[in-house]
């Protein structure tokens, strides 16, 4: 609340900040990014079962259940008849990584094109209807030595955070009691999967931000243990971490999403050292915030 910015209880005062980033999709600066994938149709009268052939990983962020999703999407089916064949090197072709925020927009792009030239063979009576697909991004450019210019990338998404902390101005201790981050997915494929990914990138960015300090001297990590390498728990992360999701369609984007995997990690620091700054009045710029830098910033240790 604003009353309570910059507000004495003891030794503690509060502050809000507020922040935003973007971040590119995709592999850039005149990279060709592409992505392949296959669809099968099988049936009589109606389809009564798809498979699908993607090999892009899925590292926990949900990839291989929007996949499912869009597959279905653009058949205009069920998922429960959606069979995902995934990552066989025998028999599918290169999707790339799963980073760079791609996959949401790079598997989707093929699945989308697989699917409707799968369902053009369906619908003029082959059977099974198999077509496969690969999507070429819209091309970037590399930096112009003489200008300065280029085509850098082929999408962007966008993100404001704004955050409340409270500040131990005798410990220095920071604590992010609230945060919340308003994200620019271009349409929202799978809600829960992306809230899912924004309150984990908040997370390990609250944890960089505020605890995880690498220290090295003569080349050897000083910081080499969880006892002095602070991972945040589930006792340390911001009481309150609430989503926003923004949908503005992006105009090559699957359906109009954007890619949104690692776009929440990008304001947390910022936004934290904005929030201590208005209920301290000094500006910490080097982080993690630990009490040391904090009560340095104060001007209570040397």
């Amino acid at each position: 609340k604003k009353e309570e910015r910059g507000k004495k209880k003891e030794a503690i005062v509060r502050g809000q900040g507020f922040a935003a980033g973007f971040k590119n999709v995709g592999f850039s600066f005149g990279y060709q990014e592409n992505c392949w994938a296959k669809v099968e149709i099988y049936g009589n009268g109606k389809i009564e079962k798809v498979i699908l052939h993607h090999a892009g990983a899925e590292v926990g962020q949900g990839t291989h259940t929007v996949m499912v999703q869009m597959a279905a999407q653009a058949l205009n089916v069920s998922t429960e008849i959606i069979d995902l064949r995934v990552s066989d090197s025998a028999t599918q072709e290169n999707p790339g990584s799963a980073s760079a925020s791609r996959l949401t927009f790079m598997a989707g792009n093929s699945i989308k094109g697989a699917a409707e030239l799968a369902l053009q063979k369906w619908n003029n009576e082959e059977r099974p209807a198999v077509a496969e697909f690969k999507y070429l991004a819209p091309r970037t450019t590399p930096m112009d030595k003489e200008t300065g210019f280029s085509t850098p990338n082929f999408q962007y998404a966008w993100v404001a955070q704004a955050c409340e902390v409270e500040v131990d101005t005798e410990t220095g201790h920071v604590k992010v009691t609230r945060i919340l981050s308003a994200d620019d997915v271009g349409k929202a494929i799978n809600p829960d999967l992306i809230v899912g990914q924004i309150e984990g990138a908040i997370v390990q960015a609250h944890g960089y931000a505020v605890l995880e300090d690498f220290k090295t001297k003569d080349g050897k990590v000083l910081t080499d243990q969880f006892s002095n390498y602070l991972l945040p728990t589930i006792l340390d992360i911001p009481e309150k971490v609430e989503s926003v999701l923004v949908e503005i369609p992006d105009p090559n984007g699957p359906w109009g999403a954007r890619g949104v995997g690692e776009l929440p990690y990008l304001p947390v620091a910022p936004v934290i050292a904005a929030a201590i700054h208005d209920a301290t009045g000094v500006w910490i710029d080097e982080f993690p915030f630990t009490p040391e830098r904090v009560l340095r910033a104060l001007g209570k240790i040397k």
